[in-house]
């Protein structure tokens, strides 16, 4: 996990909101760890590059599709149901959230009307 990371514009929107929602150093868009007496506003905010050693340690991980997504681990899906991306971390997982749920509903109806079907002979 080193090295600078170059952030897309839609990248940056979503870092920029992870740390504004989960960074504890992050108070209203200024650092505590570089406040000197003087404000100083978060560098990882002003910026479309992976530059905060505290983002990438302890606040990315939290997002695990997102940090997938950056560092093209294996976690990242696609949804065989709808199409859309979602972390994993089994090799087996074919559907996102969303979609498993509705699928083994299907499949558990599915299941239970072949098992209560009368047996013809």
């Amino acid at each position: 996990m080193s090295g600078i990371k170059r952030l897309t514009p839609p990248q940056s929107r979503k870092v920029n909101a992870l740390v504004r929602r989960t960074c504890c150093n992050c108070d209203n868009g200024n650092c505590i760890l570089l406040d000197d007496g003087d404000e100083c506003v978060c560098p990882q905010l002003i910026s479309y590059s992976l530059l905060c050693k505290w983002f990438r340690v302890a606040v990315l991980p939290a997002d695990k599709l997102l940090y997938a997504e950056l560092y093209q681990t294996g976690d990242r899906k696609k949804c065989t149901e709808c199409g859309a991306f979602f972390a994993s971390s089994s090799n087996s997982v074919k559907y996102c959230p969303d979609c498993r749920k509705r699928i083994t509903r299907r499949q558990a109806a599915e299941r239970m009307r072949k098992r209560r079907a009368p047996v013809t002979q």
